[in-house]
């Protein structure tokens, strides 16, 4: 019990600040339900397994959407998670300390990085070299699989997964430095002692002691992917289709919402919309809670280690 007043004064500033967050997440939630309610009521959960999305007509469907999101999401990570892990060990476990200060520091200015430029550089640059170099080797190589089947465009899913890889880098490469720092040294050590190579005693026992806090990175990492919005729309091509190519143009949630918002006359279109980001913000804060739980999960267990 706080029995000092100055402690008390302090103790419930800092209750309603927390307090403030949890009002502002509530009332954005209830905003969009608001907004959303018409096309909740008109589609239900169906609305997520309906493709056409026809605002003249007043057909709203959001499973292209959903299917871009979880697609180009899925290729960021593929990309992401390996690149992650290997700089946060090689800064961890190989790199010098000046050495690790300063690609550390590198690592984490990308996040500071604004999403437009990452959009402006991907248009001028990505695009076009996936366009004439990479997408037309894979098609070559690899093009008896659906997944690289298709006119190389350049803009599409996997120029969506590439720039998100990149974008979701520093958040990932920061959480697995942590985790991997909070292996004892003595566990290295034992492994060295019991004749174990660097190598082996990386893999046995940082990685392989770490894999719960390795999994809490990458769905921060997720979360990160999924609610992506301006480098994603300027790279994805924009079309409301599902195709197996990861060459072909595609849409994600938040980018349809960025795309139309404006534009939307209202009724409808509008509550389609609101639908869409309510459904992307609950699944996003699902994602980072869980990846927070497990993440304290990880640090209590090496706490009573």
């Amino acid at each position: 019990m706080i029995r000092n007043s100055s402690d008390r004064r302090f103790y419930g500033v800092l209750l309603a600040a927390s307090l403030v967050i949890v009002l502002v997440l509530g009332a954005i939630a209830a905003y969009l339900g608001q907004l959303a309610w018409p096309e909740i009521r008109h589609s239900g959960i169906g609305f997520f397994f309906k493709e056409e999305w026809d605002p003249v007509n007043g057909q709203f469907g959001a499973a292209a959407f959903i299917y871009g999101t979880l697609v180009s999401s899925l290729i960021g990570l593929v990309i992401a998670v390996p690149l992650s892990m290997s700089v946060a060990l090689y800064l961890n476990e190989l790199a010098h300390r000046r050495v690790a200060a300063v690609v550390g520091f590198m690592v984490e200015m990308l996040a500071a990085i604004p999403s437009v430029v990452f959009g402006l550089w991907g248009i001028f640059f990505l695009v076009p070299m996936l366009r004439l170099h990479v997408e037309p080797v894979l098609g070559k190589t690899l093009g008896f699989l659906p997944l690289f089947q298709g006119p190389p465009y350049g803009v599409g899913m996997l120029a969506a997964g590439v720039i998100i890889s990149i974008m979701v880098t520093p958040t990932i490469t920061a959480i697995c430095r942590e985790v991997f720092r909070g292996v004892p040294l003595t566990q290295r050590e034992a492994a060295l002692a019991l004749g174990a190579t660097k190598w082996e005693m990386i893999r046995l026992a940082v990685v392989k002691s770490s894999w719960s806090g390795v999994f809490g990175a990458i769905v921060l990492g997720l979360g990160r992917a999924l609610g992506e919005t301006m480098a994603v729309t300027m790279l994805i091509g924009n079309r409301n289709e599902i195709s197996a190519s990861l060459f072909a143009p595609g849409q994600t949630m938040a980018s349809v919402i960025a795309n139309e918002y404006a534009e939307a006359g209202g009724g409808p279109h509008v509550a389609a919309l609101a639908y869409v980001g309510l459904a992307l913000f609950v699944v996003s804060f699902c994602i980072n809670f869980g990846a927070r739980f497990m993440i304290e999960r990880l640090k209590l267990r090496k706490a009573a280690a």
